[in-house]
């Protein structure tokens, strides 16, 4: 009788300490991996999606700069990171306008900007609305890799021509290289050629 007791009070008897310090140890752990799984998953889509963004931007920028640049009736001046001309900004424009794109760095941020200031009539007719100028940001973070120019300017040919440029009438294309900065330091670029087909010689 006193063993049957004995026995009965054994398996009524709860988890011992180190049974529970096992049992919490092994919870912690699943629990970590969990956590460590989730956050590196999460972040992972984040900067995916920063990288989506990014490179949909450049894309979007890069063919609205293209088609602004393919509509170019003249040149006036260039540079590595500079490019002024006479183009239709907006397709329903009646008239050109005096086109600026320009790289602009404040606060360490740089910026790829456009200057628009309408004529009041084609060139070599028209003259600058200088009051009616507008100002736009095509993309607020512009990274620019080392070594790689905003324009590069090709002649008939698609030969690179070298900086500086004396006779702007040999420049028969563009070549855009926009770049954004991406998650891990990974870097989004995109680069894209223009031909110059609506060039005058009268201007």
């Amino acid at each position: 009788m006193s063993t049957r007791s004995a026995t009965l009070r054994q398996d009524q008897a709860g988890f011992t300490i180190t049974e529970l310090l096992i049992s919490i140890l092994i919870m912690a752990v699943i629990g970590t991996t969990f956590l460590v799984f989730f956050k590196s998953s999460f972040f992972n889509y984040l900067n995916l999606q920063t990288d989506a963004t990014a490179l949909t931007q450049l894309n979007t920028q890069s063919a609205r700069v293209a088609t602004v640049l393919r509509g170019t009736t003249g040149i006036t001046s260039v540079a590595a990171n500079d490019f002024q001309g006479y183009s239709y900004f907006y397709p329903s424009d009646t008239y050109v306008s005096v086109i600026h794109y320009y790289l602009s760095t404040s606060n360490g941020v740089t910026k790829l900007i456009a200057d628009v200031t309408p004529m009041s009539a084609n060139p070599p007719v028209g003259s600058p609305l200088t009051a009616q100028m507008r100002t736009y940001t095509i993309i607020d973070n512009f990274y620019q890799p080392s070594g790689t120019n905003l324009f590069t300017y090709l002649d008939s040919s698609d030969n690179t021509l070298t900086l500086p440029i004396s006779d702007l009438q040999t420049i028969k294309g563009v070549r855009v290289s926009l770049a954004a900065k991406g998650s891990n330091n990974s870097n989004q670029a995109v680069s894209v050629e223009v031909s110059l087909r609506n060039r005058k010689t009268n201007l």
